[in-house]
């Protein structure tokens, strides 16, 4: 009964500290509320975050405002075509000892070394590039010379792209996008919003966000959300939704076969899991509903399903397919 009771007083306080770090970001960015909670989710999940949207939409803006919210260091790495591995991970460098002249080689830390990284247009570089973060956003580890360095935790990464339809883009890995707990596509502001972007921005006065979270609380949250109880038909739930996803599996849908060429990986089951956790939290809840399910499907998943031709032929999008499986999959075990 103490444990329970415990469990509840940290629930309780998790809401607080997390609306607490939701209301500073929010002194700074105008309306993107969904936006917002995603990447929030994917922090205390302890993972990585992927927003896409046409430049200007405020998406580098509400990385750097949480990067200044939580007492995290924090670098941003400016990706364009001619960036190179060793631009972000480091390279070893020969040194001269200043006293003996002695010459060494001496690895200087790239600026992945943070604990917070705003990859900014991370898919205008080139492939080769991109896949230098795959060890880093999995493994939390940089080896360079065959020397293996440990980043600082916690370690998240905060990419922003955009829709590559742009020019100048390149389409991401999928193991780098499976790497990404959530995919969240930002919209433009309404009628409303922009106008108060341009009242807050356009008088000369700057809304600085003040720290509210450090980074040992933080891996507190992230213990904590892990405690969550998940019931077996809510688990059974997810690995259906994730197998409907798998083209000519025995849980396929017919627009599954249809138009998806590649399904989602166990990665994205297991961020269905996690979030759902954190939604559960915040609703004042200490066991995962159906609608926490439902609610983070479309972000853990988008990223990971892969449309065949006959999709981008039809214009289809992975989000249609998606809310398509989420009608099809029932609730109760077949």
């Amino acid at each position: 009964m103490n444990d329970e009771l415990q469990f509840q007083q940290q629930a309780e306080e998790f809401r607080g500290r997390y609306h607490a770090v939701k209301d500073e970001v929010g002194k700074v960015i105008v309306g993107h509320d969904e936006i917002v909670h995603g990447v929030l989710t994917c922090l205390m999940i302890g993972g990585h975050c992927l927003l896409e949207g046409a430049p200007g939409l405020g998406k580098t803006l509400l990385v750097s405002t949480l990067s200044k919210t939580l007492s995290l260091d924090s670098n941003r790495i400016q990706f364009t075509p001619d960036l190179m591995p060793a631009d972000i991970l480091g390279t070893n460098m020969i040194v001269e000892h200043p006293d003996t002249g002695a010459r060494s080689f001496q690895f200087q830390h790239g600026p992945i070394f943070t604990q917070i990284c705003l990859a900014d247009e991370v898919n205008r570089a080139t492939p080769k590039t991109q896949s230098a973060m795959l060890e880093t956003m999995q493994e939390g580890t940089v080896t360079v010379g065959g020397v293996r360095y440990e980043l600082k935790k916690p370690f998240f990464v905060m990419a922003t792209q955009n829709p590559i339809e742009q020019e100048g883009t390149y389409p991401l890995p999928e193991a780098q996008l499976d790497r990404f707990l959530f995919k969240l596509n930002v919209g433009y502001s309404n009628r409303e919003q922009l106008s108060e972007i341009l009242d807050r921005t356009t008088r000369g006065t700057n809304v600085e966000p003040q720290p509210v979270m450090d980074g040992e609380e933080i891996l507190k949250w992230q213990a904590l959300n892990r405690q969550v109880i998940l019931a077996d038909h809510l688990r059974d739930y997810i690995v259906r939704l994730t197998l409907a996803t798998h083209a000519d599996g025995p849980l396929a849908t017919d627009i599954t076969n249809q138009y998806l060429r590649w399904g989602a990986s166990p990665r994205g089951a297991q961020t269905i899991v996690l979030a759902s956790k954190v939604r559960a939290l915040l609703e004042g809840r200490y066991n995962v509903s159906f609608e926490d399910i439902r609610r983070v499907y479309l972000p853990a998943m988008r990223h990971r399903v892969v449309l065949n031709f006959e999709a981008q032929a039809e214009g289809i999008t992975a989000d249609q397919v998606l809310l398509e499986i989420l009608d099809r999959v029932s609730e109760k075990a077949e």
